[in-house]
């Protein structure tokens, strides 16, 4: 099974991406502009031609740039210097030969991006976002329909929501009707991100991003930290296994449906990003869970689970529940039996 995985500007890390370059099927990363807005926080801005050079380098994957705030100002999706602005760096990086497409969640940008530059749109995929939640071929078909409706091309790729890793069957049924309505278009699966199952604050949450893009200030950590998914995980740990995450182990599962996986957390930094593309790689970790999981990666430092330590049938139990969390005391039992609680203490920071 072949990965896509995030592309960071970091040396070490894009000479690591190379050795691996065989089994990436794709490559997504930040526009790292101003004027561009993402799904994640910006850390960092980049001149295009220091984003060119690194990405030369990597031959084979396919790239795509991330454009999928929730949501844009009204004010950039009709302000001709800002869509320009973007427009201007992806006609460098695909006059280059280092774009495919663009991943986007908010459909007023993508038409506005499209009547800005029509001959750019004609030029690259429109791929929407995980975010979109496409947990059915209805809204497989509806979203790309509305990429008709612009002057973008087809997407080359589409990644099903992640409830889709814990519900076998439908799995199988959405996979069908697209593989028969959409032959060229390859699908995928997201494998660790690790969030709550059909988590309840995720629009919210990637509205306060698209805010804090806006320079409205908002402590997203703080809000989960004390109001949402972190509290909640530290009220009821044992929610981590109904988490829809894909363990290395378990991606051969997978392979007669999709075809690729992929990773996240690439604000986490090139050495999250090295563990968790060896161990997808290898098929297999012998480390802490939660280390691999880009958003319950925090919870590795509170407790150990030793993922290769975890029932050889985990992932039939896990895909084959029905979320009857009421009737079902597994995955509170599980936890029981595999998690340890660390010992508090303060970072080494020497």
């Amino acid at each position: 099974m072949r990965l896509e995985a995030p592309f960071i500007p970091d040396d070490e890390y894009v000479r690591f991406l190379n050795r691996q370059i065989t089994r990436l099927h794709s490559l997504y990363f930040s526009l790292y502009a101003d004027a561009a807005a993402d799904s994640r926080h910006r850390f960092l801005s980049l001149k295009v031609e220091d984003l060119i050079e690194r990405l030369s380098g990597l031959i084979g994957p396919s790239k795509y740039v991330l454009l999928n705030s929730r949501f844009h100002l009204p004010r950039d999706q009709f302000h001709p210097d800002s869509l320009k602005s973007v427009a201007r760096r992806l006609h460098v990086l695909l006059d280059s030969g280092n774009l495919d497409g663009i991943v986007f969640a908010d459909f007023y940008y993508l038409r506005a991006l499209s009547d800005a530059d029509p001959d750019l749109a004609r030029r690259l995929e429109a791929v929407p976002s995980i975010n979109c939640m496409a947990d059915t071929f209805d809204k497989v078909a509806a979203t790309i329909e509305g990429i008709v409706a612009t002057g973008f091309g087809l997407p080359g790729k589409y990644v099903l929501d992640r409830s889709l890793n814990r519900n076998l069957k439908t799995l199988t049924e959405v996979v069908k009707r697209c593989r028969k309505a959409y032959p060229d278009m390859h699908l995928g699966l997201l494998a660790n991100e690790g969030c709550l199952y059909q988590c309840p604050f995720k629009p919210a949450h990637d509205a306060q991003i698209s805010l804090v893009h806006m320079d409205i200030h908002v402590d997203t950590y703080g809000v989960n930290r004390d109001l949402g998914c972190m509290r909640t995980l530290r009220e009821r740990p044992h929610l981590l296994f109904k988490s829809p995450f894909i363990r290395p182990e378990d991606t051969g599962a997978y392979e007669d449906a999709v075809d690729f996986i992929k990773l996240s957390g690439r604000t986490l930094g090139p050495a999250f990003l090295r563990r968790v593309i060896t161990a997808y790689i290898r098929g297999e970790y012998t480390g802490n869970l939660p280390a691999l999981l880009d958003s319950m990666d925090w919870l590795a430092a509170e407790y150990h689970i030793p993922n290769h330590e975890l029932p050889k049938d985990f992932h039939e139990r896990m895909a084959s529940c029905d979320k009857s969390c009421g009737e079902c005391g597994d995955c509170r039992y599980l936890f029981a039996t595999c998690a340890k609680k660390k010992e508090a203490r303060l970072p080494d920071f020497r």
